[in-house]
């Protein structure tokens, strides 16, 4: 209704109904893009949070090598992913290994930081206990901080889930043959902002996919082991 009162023109802001009728048509050549970008996603994400939750076990179990380390892991937050994308072609090239990299850094740093804070969570007084107990540090990790981390792991991953996608948007402006982000960069430079749109949205309901499949494992996951616990 907007863009009719104000009469914009359809290639600066297109009709919702154009936006629509465009996915439709262009969903067969469209489809192969998002099949590219998810794969490469997939990839990124499984590398980036595995990286990221090995790393912070570690770190956890060091707080020595923790307490230098951690004030880096949050500085280098603060650093644009698309500033360090350019130095990641000069150093590995146009092929598959800076994409992951762009991706992976994005899911890693939501994750390992949301681990240390989960693996704080425990509360001192049971720590005690289960050490009275004569448990070891192998296991006043894995049967005590672990769960109570588990929530904030699984905060982490939807971050990183969420994250990921446009993580391998940008790393698909790098140089690739397929992808959203190819499909993007195509339909700007020919000013085809119907087609833009169809990708913008296609990158919303994609990211919404991942994060509900994080979401579904969470709630399988912990509560199949509360279930565990209980049966006990």
């Amino acid at each position: 209704m907007m863009t009719a009162f104000f009469e914009v023109p359809d290639w600066l802001i297109p009709r919702p109904s154009a936006i629509l009728l465009e996915g439709i048509q262009s969903f067969g050549d469209f489809r192969h893009h998002i099949f590219s970008t998810i794969r490469l996603t997939l990839v990124g994400f499984t590398i980036g949070t595995s990286i990221g939750i090995v790393l912070s076990i570690l770190l956890h179990l060091l707080p020595k090598i923790k307490d230098m380390l951690y004030p880096l892991l949050i500085l280098s937050q603060n650093v644009p992913i698309i500033v360090l994308a350019p130095l990641l072609v000069i150093w590995f090239g146009f092929g598959l290994l800076p994409k992951v990299i762009v991706i992976s850094l994005v899911c890693f740093f939501p994750v390992v930081i949301s681990a240390l804070d989960g693996f704080r969570q425990t509360p001192s007084e049971w720590k005690h206990y289960v050490k009275m107990m004569g448990a070891s540090r192998s296991q006043l990790f894995w049967k005590l901080e672990m769960p109570y981390a588990l929530p904030a792991i699984f905060s982490g991953l939807k971050i990183s889930a969420t994250y990921s996608v446009m993580g391998a948007v940008i790393s698909e402006w790098l140089g690739a043959k397929s992808g959203i982000g190819v499909y993007m960069t195509l339909a700007s430079s020919s000013f085809r902002t119907d087609r833009v749109f169809v990708a913008i949205l296609t990158i919303m309901i994609v990211s919404l996919l991942f994060f509900a499949l994080i979401v579904y494992l969470e709630r399988l996951f912990i509560k199949g082991r509360k279930k565990g616990e209980s049966n006990r």
